[in-house]
Formats: C-alpha cells, sequence, structure tokens
C-alpha cells in the first residue's frame, strides 16, 4: 500500500515537472513577444487551413522578433549568447536559402558546400564526384519533409572511409576561409561583443570546432558526432544536434541546469526553436534580410584572428551548380593545362608569351625604370668592379611560376633558387632551377656562384603565401649582392590554388594553369641604392625588412614575423620538406 501511494505521488510530481515548467516557459514566451495564433481573419485562416494540409509539417508563424539591427542589444559584454545553427542558416549563410526553406526543415543546400570541400579535400575528386552525383538522387527520391534524412545520407557518403586526422587537418587548414567570408554579419558582431559563447550547429563537429574556437572565439560547440572505426570514420551519428542529448549536455539532467544562456539566436526552424525557449531572450535571423541587400562579407580587419594561412586546392564555394560547372570544366582544363604547359617549356620567350595570352593566361606587367645613377653617397669597391655580380631579383612568393612569369615579363633567362622542390616540377621547369639545402653556408657559396654567372631570382619566403600578407623574409640573400631588384607578385585565380601544404606540390603549376583565365601580376620595382644594402652600412637583417615593406606596399599585404615553418606545422602538422619519391 506504502508502495502504491508513493509511486502515485512520484508519478505527479514527475508530471508536474515536465509538463508545469513547459507550459510555463511557453506561456511566458507567449506573453513577452505577444505572438497571437489565432488572430487571423477568415479568409486568411482559411488559406492557411488548405495549405497545411497540403504542407502538414510547416511550422506556425516564429515566436521570437528578429535580431535587432539598428538598436543593438544592451550589456552584451556581460551576457551569454547561444547559437543555434542546426538548421544551417544562423552562423553562416547560403545565398541560395530562404526563410520557407529553413522553415520546413534543416536545409541540405547549406550544408552542401562545405561537405563537398570534406569530399574534395579529405578523400579525392571520386569521392566529391560520387556526392555531386548523389544530391540530385536524394533530392528526387525523398521528399522535402525527409530533409534531416537525406543529410545524413550526404554526411555518410562524404565521411565514410575518411581518416580522421585528414578531416581535422581539413576542418583546420581549408574550411576556415570559407566559413569566415560567408559568416552571418548579424551573428558575427553578436558574438564579437558577447563574454560567453556557445553554438549549437548541424554540422558535424570535427568540421566547426577549430574554426569557432580559434577564429571565433567560441567557448562551447556542440555538433553532430560522427562513429570511429580506429583511426577512420564510418560516416554513421551517434548524437544529432537539436535532440535531448544536446539540451542534457548543455543545460544538465534532472532541473539541475548548468549554463542559461542570456540570448539565443537561430532561425525559425523546428530544432531552433526548441533551444532558444531555454534561452532569456530569444532572436531569429532573417535570411530573406540578407539576400535582398546582396551578401556581405566581414572586412579581414575586423577577423578576431588574422587568417594568414590556408590550404586546399578549391578556389571557390562548391555550391552544387559550382562544383556541376568545375566537373564540366575539368577535362578541358587537364588538356588546356598540359598545352600551356608544352608552349611555355618548349617555345621562346616571346612567342610563349603570345600563345599564353591566347589561351586565356593574363600576365599584368610593370616595369619600373632602372636608375643607375642614384645620388649615393657610397661609391662602389674596387674589388666590386673587378668581380662584378648579376643582378639579384627578390620576389614576394604567390606560386612555383613566379620566376617563369618574371622570366618572361623581362624577356631574358634567368636562374632560381628553390626550396623543396619536386622532381617532377624540376623536369618542367622552362628555366634553370637550382636546389637549396637550408644549410646557410652552403646555401650562400650557390647563391654567389650562379650569381658570378648571371642573374638570380631568389623569394626569401622559402614557401607559398596565398593570402594578403608578406612572411619574413630571410636575409640571406642580402648578404650576397648588391645589386637587389624587389619584385612584386600576385596570383589571380577561380577555380584552383596553384599551392598546397598538405597535397602533392608536383601538381602545383597543373592546377595553376587549369583555370580558365588565371592572372598573374608583376611589378618589377626600381633597384635598391647602394646605400640600402650591406655595402653601405646596413645590417643582411636590415635589407631585408625593408625590401618585405617596399614589396607589402606595392601590394598592400600586410608584414607579418610567420615563417615557412610555421605555415607547415598549422597547415600540415610538419616542417614542409618534399619527399623524392613523391615527386
Amino acid at each position: 500500500m506504502e508502495i502504491s501511494v508513493f509511486l502515485s505521488k512520484f508519478v505527479g510530481w514527475l508530471v508536474y515537472q515536465l509538463l508545469g515548467n513547459s507550459c510555463y516557459k511557453a506561456a511566458r514566451k507567449l506573453r513577452n513577444y505577444g505572438v497571437h495564433f489565432f488572430r487571423l481573419s477568415p479568409s486568411t485562416s482559411t488559406s492557411t487551413s488548405t495549405h497545411r494540409s497540403s504542407s502538414p509539417h510547416q511550422n506556425p508563424p516564429p515566436l521570437y522578433p528578429n535580431l535587432p539591427k539598428t538598436h543593438p542589444i544592451e550589456g552584451l559584454s556581460s551576457k551569454t549568447v547561444l547559437v543555434c545553427d542546426t538548421s544551417g542558416g544562423t552562423l553562416v549563410l547560403d545565398p541560395s536559402s530562404s526563410d520557407d526553406k529553413i522553415i520546413h526543415g534543416r536545409d541540405s543546400c547549406s550544408f552542401f558546400p562545405y561537405l563537398m570541400l570534406v569530399a574534395f579535400e579529405a578523400g579525392s575528386i571520386v569521392r566529391a564526384f560520387f556526392l555531386l552525383l548523389s544530391y540530385p538522387l536524394l533530392w528526387a527520391l525523398l521528399h522535402s519533409h525527409h530533409d534531416e534524412l537525406r543529410l545524413k545520407a550526404m554526411v555518410f557518403i562524404t565521411f565514410c572511409g575518411l581518416r580522421v586526422r585528414d578531416v581535422e587537418s581539413v576542418g583546420r587548414a581549408v574550411l576556415p576561409k570559407f566559413y569566415l567570408e560567408n559568416l552571418n554579419m548579424e551573428v558575427f558582431e553578436l558574438l564579437e561583443k558577447a563574454k560567453g559563447k556557445v553554438v549549437i550547429t548541424g554540422f558535424p563537429r570535427v568540421m566547426v570546432e577549430g574554426c569557432l574556437k580559434e577564429y571565433l572565439g567560441v567557448d562551447q560547440v556542440v555538433g553532430t558526432e560522427l562513429r570511429t572505426v580506429g583511426h577512420f570514420f564510418s560516416g554513421l551519428q551517434v548524437a544529432e544536434s537539436g535532440g535531448g542529448g544536446v539540451v542534457a549536455e548543455l543545460f544538465g539532467e534532472g532541473g539541475h541546469q548548468l549554463i542559461i544562456p542570456d540570448i539565443g539566436v537561430g532561425t525559425s526552424g523546428f530544432h531552433d526553436s526548441l533551444l532558444l525557449s531555454l534561452c532569456k531572450e530569444a532572436y531569429v535571423v532573417s535570411q530573406s534580410r540578407s539576400s535582398n541587400t546582396g551578401p556581405c562579407r566581414i572586412p579581414r580587419d575586423r577577423y578576431p584572428k588574422p587568417l594568414v594561412f590556408h590550404d586546399g586546392r578549391l578556389a571557390f564555394l562548391p555550391t552544387p551548380m559550382a562544383t556541376l560547372a568545375m566537373f564540366m570544366w575539368l577535362p578541358f582544363g587537364i588538356l588546356l593545362a598540359m598545352t600551356r604547359l608544352a608552349v611555355g617549356t618548349l617555345l621562346p620567350y616571346n612567342l610563349a608569351r603570345l600563345l599564353s595570352m591566347l589561351s586565356g593566361i593574363r600576365l599584368a606587367v610593370n616595369l619600373q625604370q632602372q636608375d643607375d645613377q642614384h645620388d649615393d653617397p657610397t661609391p662602389p669597391a674596387e674589388n666590386d668592379v673587378a668581380t662584378k655580380l648579376g643582378v639579384l631579383y627578390v620576389c614576394s612568393h604567390r606560386t612555383l611560376l613566379d620566376p617563369v612569369m618574371l622570366s618572361v615579363s623581362l624577356g631574358k633567362p634567368l636562374t632560381a633558387v628553390t626550396y623543396s622542390l619536386s622532381k617532377m616540377s624540376e623536369m618542367i621547369a622552362p628555366l634553370r632551377t637550382v636546389r637549396l639545402t637550408r644549410d646557410r653556408k652552403h646555401d650562400g657559396e650557390t647563391m654567389e656562384t650562379m650569381l658570378r654567372q648571371g642573374d638570380l631570382v631568389v623569394c626569401p619566403e622559402g614557401t607559398t603565401c596565398r593570402e594578403p600578407y608578406l612572411l619574413r623574409f630571410s636575409p640571406l640573400f642580402a648578404e650576397l649582392a648588391d645589386e637587389i631588384v624587389p619584385v612584386a607578385t600576385n596570383a589571380y585565380v577561380t577555380m584552383f590554388y596553384g599551392t598546397t601544404a598538405g597535397g602533392l606540390k608536383c601538381l602545383d603549376p597543373v592546377f595553376f594553369l587549369m583555370n580558365p583565365k588565371p592572372c598573374y601580376y608583376v611589378h618589377v620595382l626600381g633597384k635598391l641604392p647602394r646605400g640600402e644594402t650591406c655595402a653601405g652600412g646596413k645590417s643582411s637583417l636590415e635589407v631585408a625588412n625593408l625590401i618585405q615593406s617596399k614589396l607589402g606596399d606595392a601590394l598592400g599585404f600586410q608584414c607579418t614575423s610567420f615563417t615557412r615553418k610555421d605555415k607547415y606545422m598549422i597547415l600540415a602538422g610538419n616542417e614542409g620538406r618534399v619527399l623524392r619519391q613523391r615527386g
């Protein structure tokens, strides 16, 4: 008898906790935001009921107001913000998305570009092609209210069989650039000022955690967890964002609350609305407002952390249509790249430049007049006149084709000294290349010998950097020559990057030449005055920093103190040495 009384009381208490608190929170939201579900005119009610009969999964009007733009939320510096991105439309904007897609459920279009990046960069071009083929099939076979099942299938195709370390590398080195370039400006401004930051996302956690914590300062990231078998992903999901597991992880179980976010931001989707109801204040982000005003990219100077290094081959956001265009272009691109390589390797400079321009390569050259009669108080020494050396061209390093483009621009043969050049790159190079060993004494003797034989090209950064930054210049070159000419180079591509830190470096020139209309900019600055060289009393470090500053001003780039070792440790987890058997 006592046991039955106890059980009845316990059940009553449990029902009260589950239903009473939920009803109270729902009533509080309705009171605070004044949502009236039944204040509809007869005509509107009729049309709404008719529409609901055809679309039973349509959500009611949004319970929360839009995120204010003209009047920012006060006191953000002391508040915790919860960003709900389970529908794929809050944190990262998708130009093809609309409010209607997100209200009905998860919009798999928002997830596709980033899953394609993982499939292409961490997997292979075959996996990326299979993902593209599966997308229209999944879209046709599964109805709109099965969008979650469609997304699970896409995640399985993307991740099944991939190494964990490869996906982590893509999440660290490739995806941050695309996330930051397509980040919702309203949400970014909210996170920028908030004290505590929690993000719940429908993305697999391994894809977004590195970027959110490192570049946006997010304290906690909850996303879809994927099962692993050893060091490989199985493609199956452990837990899904927006479910009870997420709520239990963030807010605790048994009524013991760990975190109560002050402000919640999300979409009008069902999963986001459930999570927003647990916040003290809640707002929704309108996708239609952003699309009407056009995409608004966050300026680089507002990034919480500078994006200096970026890896990967794809130079565009691979939406379904853009990816389809890439695969349609790929056969022609490979044939075009082989033709361009043959033209540049076998033909004379003038003819090669003409045919390259006809094939779509654009070369913009700015040759500053070389004035040898500088008003320099330091005359050349007699032994310098006796031992005349060649001109040392000091280039910024964007791709392996920097020395080639400079040689074509000047219309004369040059010798290039390089680090970690693969055997294949040496074979197809249309100019003489000399490999350096990173032994300071040996490399200095090698460069001095080459200067006695003619003009020399050196890239003192030691590695390429595709972002608008210049890495630290090695000062060794400044000790070897007095006739130094700084050269500012830059490369523009639309489809493929011609550099990589974790892939096959021997394919770098091929990928660059596969672009439909690649563009190269070569600006040959004036010869450095003798008084600004080591012969004029300057140290080699001062000369290196001076040239780095001149090239940064000419290109509009920011000078940094990062080295090639920093780049490869961040992007690839190694020191960037090329193995002979890979080239």
